[in-house]
C-alpha cells in the first residue's frame, strides 16, 4: 500500500525538486537531480550490502531513502504558513498532517458553494414562468452538467496530488498553461460576479422586503429608483466585506459554518412549511381584480369598500368618484397564496407562462370584462419587470448548481483527498440536485402560478415567494437567506483574490504585491472593482447570465481535459477514481458549450473571445514552466499520424518546397560561425516547411557529451535571435565526414525529412595545408548527389543581408546552365516572398551554343515562365567557341602544380607517423619476444614485417625526390585545360552581367567521377564565382520541383 501510493507522487517530486535545484548552475543541477544531493553518500551507503550498485548511489539512491524523504513532504507552500503563522503570531511545524474528512472538508463546502441566492430569490419565478415541466429540464440540464464535470474532475483529481490552485492547476496540468491561465483567469472573473450576484441578492432582500432598518424607505418599488438603490447600498456592502476580507480571511473561514447552519435552516423551514400547508392552508392571500393580480402592499382588505383600495383606482374617495373603467367593471377576488397541495395548482403550474415585458400577471381560469387600459393605473398590478423565454432563465438559474470545485481547492487539507474529492463532490451535487427538484415539485404544487410569477412577491406583502411557504415563521427565510447571501458574498471575495494570487504565481499573468504577511492587497483590490462593475449593473437577473458563461468555461475544459488524457491513454494517467470515461466527459463537454449559447450567445462569443486572448497572450508571452500536458501528447499523436500519412503516397511536384538541413560550423567557444546563414535560410523558408540546423563535433560521445548539448543551446539560441523556426541538433562523430553523412542520411523522421542540405563555401580552403576541408566538401557533394537531395551552397555567406535589412532595389540573376528540376528558378521566387528580398526584381539568364536560335530560345524561355506564373527578365547569352588563351593555359599548369605539391607533402608526413608508428610496433613485438617461448619464430616475424615496410619506405621517398624534380617540367592536363577554359569564359559572362546583382545564382557542377580530379574541382568552382560578391550554387536533386499544371 506504501509503495503504491508513493509511486503516484514520484512524478511531481522530480518537478518539486527540479524547481528548487534551478535556481543554481547547471551542473550542480544535473548531478543534484534526486533528495540531499549534498550528502557525502560515500559516508551514507558504508557497511551496506548494496555494493553492486554502490558507483550509481551517488545519482540514484536507495529506495528507503528515497521514500524517507518522500515521506516528510507537506504541499503547504511556504507562502501560505508564513501568512497563517503572521495572522495568529504562533510558529507552526514545519510539517504539517492534513485532518479533514469527506463530510467537513468536501460536502460541507460544497453544499455550501451550491446552495445560495437563486434558491430563495428566483427559483420561485423560474417554475412559475417555466412550468413544472420545463423548470424540471432546467433544473435536469444543469445538474447532469455539473454531475459529468465531477465525474471527470475527480478522474483528474485523483491522479496525482492537487494543491493550491484547484480547477486552474488541474487544467493547466492537463491541458498546459496556456489553457490553464485562460480558464483561471475566466474562473476567476466568474468567483468576482458572484460576488456581485450575492451582493445584490443581499441588496434585494434589505429592499424590497423592507427589513425594520429600511421602514422609512418607499412603499412602491420602482425601476429606477430601485436601480440606483442597487448601486449605493450595494457598493457600501461591497466595500464593507472587502474591509473584512482584508482585515483576516480567517474570521471568514470561522463565519463559514455559521453561514451553512443558515441556508439548512431555511431549507427545513421550506419543507416543514410544505408539510404544514397540505395538512392546513396558510392564511396568506392574493387579491386579484378580474384576472389581474394586485400589489396589496397598500391597502389591507380586498374589497372595493376599502377606501386605500378605492383610492388607487377613483380620482375621489366618494362614491360618484371617477374610477378606472376596469376597475368598475370588474370584481375583485381573493384567494389563498397556498392553497395546498392540490391538482389544480399542479395542472396550472404544469406549463410555461412566457410573456413580453411589462405584461400583467393573470389568472387563467378566472373571467374578466376588457376594458381600455389605464397607463397610469397600470402601476397598481403586479407585472413582467422584462420579456421571459426559456433560454433566458437556463442563464439565470446556473450560478444556482456552480460551486463543485470547492472541494477539490481544499485537497491539501483532506486527509485521503483522491477518496473525498470523488465522494464528497458527487454527494453534495446528488443531494443539491434533490433538492432543486423537490423545491420545483413542492413550488408547483403548493404554491399559486400567479404568485409564483411574482419575482419580487409584490401580491403578498413584498415578501420572497419563497417565505410564504415556510415554518414556523417566513422571517426565518427572510433571516436566513439574508445571511446566506453574505456569507457567499464573502466566500466570493475571500476565494477570487487568493484564487487570482495562485494564477500570478503560476502563470504569471499580472503583478501581484501583498502585506507583510503575505495577504495580497492589490489582487483584493482588484477584485473589488471587478465586482463593483457586476454591482453598477444593479440587476440580479443579468449578472447571473454573465457568471454562468465563466463557470461553463471552466466546466467545459474540465471535460476536455479528462477526456484528452483518456484519448490519449498516457503512461502517466492513473486515476483512483475509476467511474470515468471519455464519452461521459465529452458528453459534459457538449453540455456546458451548449448552455452557453442556450443562455446567451452574444455572452458566450464574448467569453470565448476573452479566453482566446489570454490563451495567446500567455502562448506570446512563452510559458515559464512545462508540466507534459495532454495538449503536447494530443502533438504528439497527431504528429505521428501525419508522418505516418505522408509516407503512404510520393510527394508531389505541387507541394515540393525545400525541407532545409542547414550544415552549421561551431567555432572553439561552441558559437555559430556564419549566423546569416540562419538568416538565409530563415528568407528562403518564411517560417514554412522543415528546417534542421544541424552541426557536428569531432570525438566521442562519452567525453564531448557535455559540448554537443551546450552546442544544441547555442544553435537554439541563434536560431531565436534569426527568427529560424525549426529544430537543432548536435551530432558527435569521430570525424567530421562520418558527421555529415549520417546527418545526411538520417536527419529527420518517417515523411518530414530534408531534401536540400544548405552550407557556406568553405572560405580559405587553399591556406589550409590539411587537404581534409576539401575532402569533406566535395564528399558531401556527392552524398547529396547520391541521396537525390538538392545542395545549396552560398559564398561569403556573411555579406547576405539579415532578416532587418530591406533591399530597396537590385536585382536577383539567375544562370540557368542546365536543367535541374526548375529549382534555380523557384529560389528566387521563394526569396521574394520575404520582406527583405521583396523589392528584387528577377533576371533570368541562358548560355546559348553556336549551333542554337538564341531568338527563339528566349522567345521559349519566356513562354515557359509565363506558364510557370513567373515575373522575370529574359537574356540569352551567345559563348562562342574560342582559342584557349594563354592565361587559361597558365592558370591550370598553376593549379596542378600546386596539387602535386600539396599531395607530395601530405605524403611526407605520412610517411613519417607510418615510421614512427613502425618503430613503436617493433619496440612493443620485441619486448613481448623476451616473455615468449617461441621466441625465435616471432623475432623473425617482426624482423621480415621491418624489412618490408622499410624497403616500401625507400622506395616512396625515391619516388617523391623524382616527382620534386618532375614538377617544373610537367605539362597540364587536357581535359583540366578543358573545365579550366569553360570555367574562365563563364566567370567573365556573369562578371560582366552581373557584378552589381543583390544575389546570383549559379548552376553547381558536379565533381568528376573520377576522384582522381578531386584536387581540382574547388579551383574550377573558386574560378566560376571569382569577382561576385554574394553567389548561390544549386545543384538539383534529380526531380522536378515545379510545374506548369495547376
Amino acid at each position: 500500500m506504501i509503495l503504491s501510493t508513493s509511486c503516484l507522487f514520484i512524478h511531481w517530486f522530480f518537478l518539486f525538486f527540479s524547481f528548487f535545484t534551478s535556481k543554481g548552475d547547471d551542473n550542480r543541477r544535473e548531478s543534484s537531480a534526486f533528495i540531499n544531493p549534498d550528502m557525502d553518500t560515500e559516508t551514507y551507503y558504508e557497511g551496506k550490502n548494496m555494493a553492486l550498485f554502490e558507483e550509481e548511489m551517488d545519482s540514484t539512491p536507495m529506495v528507503s531513502s528515497f521514500l524517507n524523504k518522500l515521506a516528510n513532504y507537506t504541499n503547504l507552500t511556504q507562502g501560505v504558513r508564513e501568512h497563517e503563522e503572521a495572522e495568529d503570531g504562533v510558529r507552526r511545524p514545519t510539517f504539517s498532517v492534513p485532518h479533514m474528512g469527506t463530510f467537513i472538508g468536501v460536502y460541507l463546502p460544497c453544499m455550501q458553494n451550491i446552495l445560495g441566492v437563486i434558491l430563495f430569490l428566483r427559483l420561485t419565478w423560474i417554475v412559475g414562468t417555466a412550468g413544472i415541466l420545463g423548470s424540471f429540464a432546467i433544473v435536469s440540464m444543469c445538474c447532469i452538467c455539473t454531475l459529468l464535470t465531477a465525474i471527470s474532475m475527480s478522474a483528474i483529481a485523483t491522479n496525482g496530488v492537487v494543491p493550491a490552485g484547484g480547477s486552474y492547476y488541474m487544467i493547466s496540468r492537463s491541458l498546459g498553461p496556456e489553457f490553464g491561465g485562460a480558464v483561471g483567469l475566466c474562473l476567476y472573473l466568474g468567483t468576482t460576479f458572484a460576488g456581485s450576484l450575492y451582493i445584490l441578492g443581499t441588496i434585494e432582500i434589505l429592499l424590497v422586503c423592507k427589513l425594520y432598518v429600511l421602514q422609512g424607505g418607499s412603499h412602491v418599488m420602482v425601476k429606477e429608483t430601485t436601480a440606483n438603490d442597487m448601486r449605493i447600498y450595494g457598493t457600501c456592502c461591497l466595500l464593507l466585506m472587502a474591509l473584512v476580507v482584508f482585515v483576516g480571511v480567517k474570521y471568514v473561514n470561522k463565519l463559514a459554518l455559521v453561514f451553512l447552519s443558515c441556508v439548512v435552516l431555511s431549507i427545513m423551514a421550506t419543507y416543514a412549511g410544505a408539510i404544514k400547508t397540505a395538512i392546513k392552508p396558510s392564511n396568506f392571500s392574493v387579491c386579484l381584480l378580474g384576472n389581474r393580480t394586485l400589489k396589496n402592499e397598500m391597502f389591507e382588505k380586498c374589497a372595493k369598500t376599502d377606501v386605500e383600495l378605492w383610492n388607487l383606482f377613483c380620482d375621489s374617495p366618494y362614491l360618484n368618484a371617477t374610477c378606472d373603467e376596469y376597475f368598475a367593471l370588474n370584481n375583485l377576488t381573493e384567494i389563498q397564496a397556498t392553497p395546498g397541495v392540490l391538482g389544480e395548482v399542479i395542472n396550472d403550474n404544469l406549463w410555461g407562462n412566457y410573456g413580453p415585458d411589462n405584461m400583467v400577471i393573470e389568472r387563467k381560469n378566472l373571467s374578466s370584462v376588457p376594458a381600455e387600459a389605464n397607463n397610469d393605473k397600470l402601476k397598481n398590478y403586479v407585472f413582467n419587470d422584462w420579456a421571459t423565454y426559456f433560454t433566458l432563465l437556463v442563464g439565470i438559474y446556473f450560478p444556482s448548481v456552480t460551486g463543485i470545485m470547492a472541494g477539490s481547492n481544499r485537497s491539501g487539507d483532506l486527509r485521503d483527498a483522491q477518496r473525498s474529492i470523488p465522494i464528497g463532490t458527487i454527494l453534495a451535487i446528488l443531494t443539491t440536485s434533490f433538492i432543486y427538484i423537490s423545491f420545483v415539485v413542492l413550488f408547483g404544487a403548493c404554491i399559486e402560478g400567479v404568485v409564483l410569477r411574482d419575482k419580487f412577491g409584490f401580491s403578498v406583502k413584498t415578501k420572497p415567494v419563497i417565505s410564504i411557504l415556510a415554518w414556523p415563521s417566513p422571517w426565518v427565510i427572510v433571516i436566513g437567506s439574508f445571511f446566506s447571501c453574505c456569507g457567499a458574498g464573502l466566500q466570493s471575495l475571500t476565494g477570487a483574490h487568493h484564487r487570482r494570487t495562485s494564477a500570478e504565481a503560476l502563470g504569471g499573468i499580472v503583478f501581484g504585491h501583498g502585506k507583510a504577511n503575505g495577504e495580497p492587497t492589490w489582487a483584493l483590490l482588484l477584485t473589488v472593482g471587478i465586482c463593483e462593475i457586476g454591482i453598477l449593473i444593479a440587476s440580479l437577473d443579468h449578472v447571473a447570465p454573465i457568471l454562468s458563461m465563466f463557470f461553463l468555461m471552466c466546466y467545459l475544459f474540465v471535460n476536455l481535459a479528462c477526456a484528452v488524457q483518456t484519448l490519449l491513454c498516457t503512461p502517466n494517467w492513473r486515476p483512483r477514481f475509476k467511474f470515468y470515461h471519455w464519452t461521459l466527459s465529452f458528453l459534459g463537454m457538449s453540455l456546458c458549450l451548449s448552455l452557453m449559447f442556450i443562455s446567451s450567445w452574444i455572452y458566450a462569443l464574448v467569453v470565448i473571445v476573452i479566453a482566446g486572448c489570454i490563451y495567446k497572450y500567455i502562448e506570446y508571452k512563452g510559458a515559464v514552466k512545462e508540466w507534459g500536458d495532454g495538449i503536447r501528447g494530443l502533438s504528439l499523436n497527431a504528429a505521428r499520424y501525419a508522418l505516418i500519412r505522408l509516407e503512404e503516397a510520393p510527394l508531389h511536384t505541387k507541394n515540393w518546397r525545400p525541407q532545409l538541413l542547414v550544415l552549421c560550423k561551431l567555432n572553439s567557444d561552441l558559437e555559430v560561425t556564419h549566423p546569416r546563414l540562419l538568416s538565409f535560410a530563415t528568407q528562403l523558408k518564411a517560417g514554412k516547411g522543415l528546417t534542421i540546423v544541424c552541426s557536428v563535433l569531432e570525438g566521442t560521445y562519452m567525453t564531448r557529451g557535455d559540448e554537443a548539448k551546450k552546442g544544441e543551446q547555442n544553435l537554439k539560441a541563434a536560431m531565436a535571435a534569426e527568427k529560424t523556426k525549426g529544430f537543432s541538433h548536435v551530432v558527435v562523430s569521430s570525424s567530421l565526414r562520418d558527421g555529415f553523412s549520417i546527418l545526411i542520411q538520417s536527419a529527420g523522421l518517417g515523411g518530414m525529412k530534408h531534401n536540400a542540405v544548405l552550407m557556406a563555401w568553405p572560405t580559405g580552403w587553399k591556406q589550409d595545408r590539411d587537404s581534409s576541408v576539401r575532402r569533406n566538401f566535395i564528399e558531401t557533394v556527392r552524398e547529396t548527389t547520391s541521396a537525390h537531395q538538392a545542395l545549396l551552397v552560398a559564398k561569403n555567406i556573411d555579406h547576405f543581408p539579415a532578416n532587418q535589412e530591406r533591399l530597396k532595389e537590385g536585382t536577383v540573376d539567375v544562370w540557368w546552365i542546365v536543367h535541374d528540376g526548375g529549382l534555380l528558378m523557384l529560389l528566387p521566387f521563394l526569396l521574394s516572398q520575404h520582406k527583405v528580398w521583396r523589392k528584387c526584381k528577377m533576371r533570368i539568364f541562358t548560355v546559348a551554343q553556336m549551333d542554337d536560335n538564341s531568338i527563339q530560345m528566349k522567345k521559349d524561355l519566356q513562354m515557359f515562365l509565363y506558364q510557370l506564373r513567373l515575373n522575370a527578365v529574359v537574356e540569352v547569352v551567345e559563348m562562342h567557341d574560342s582559342d584557349i588563351s594563354a592565361f587559361t593555359y597558365e592558370k591550370t599548369l598553376v593549379m596542378e602544380q600546386r596539387s602535386q605539391m600539396l599531395k607530395q607533402m601530405q605524403l611526407s608526413r605520412t610517411e613519417r607517423e607510418r615510421e614512427a608508428q613502425l618503430i613503436h610496433d617493433r619496440n612493443t613485438a620485441s619486448h613481448s619476444a623476451a616473455n615468449d617461448k617461441a621466441a625465435g619464430a616471432t623475432s623473425d616475424r617482426v624482423h621480415m614485417t621491418w624489412t618490408k615496410d622499410k624497403l616500401q619506405n625507400e622506395r616512396n621517398k625515391h619516388k617523391e625526390n623524382m616527382a620534386v624534380k618532375d614538377m617544373f617540367n610537367m605539362k597540364p592536363n587536357h581535359s583540366n585545360v578543358r573545365r579550366m577554359h569553360t570555367a574562365v569564359k563563364l566567370n567573365e559572362v556573369v562578371v560582366k552581367k552581373s557584378c552589381n546583382s543583390e544575389l546570383v545564382l549559379l548552376n553547381m557542377p558536379g565533381p568528376p567521377k573520377n576522384k582522381k580530379g578531386d584536387d581540382n574541382y574547388m579551383e574550377f568552382l573558386e574560378v566560376l564565382m571569382e569577382g561576385l560578391d554574394r553567389v548561390l550554387l544549386v545543384r538539383g536533386g534529380g526531380r522536378e520541383v515545379i510545374t506548369i499544371y495547376s
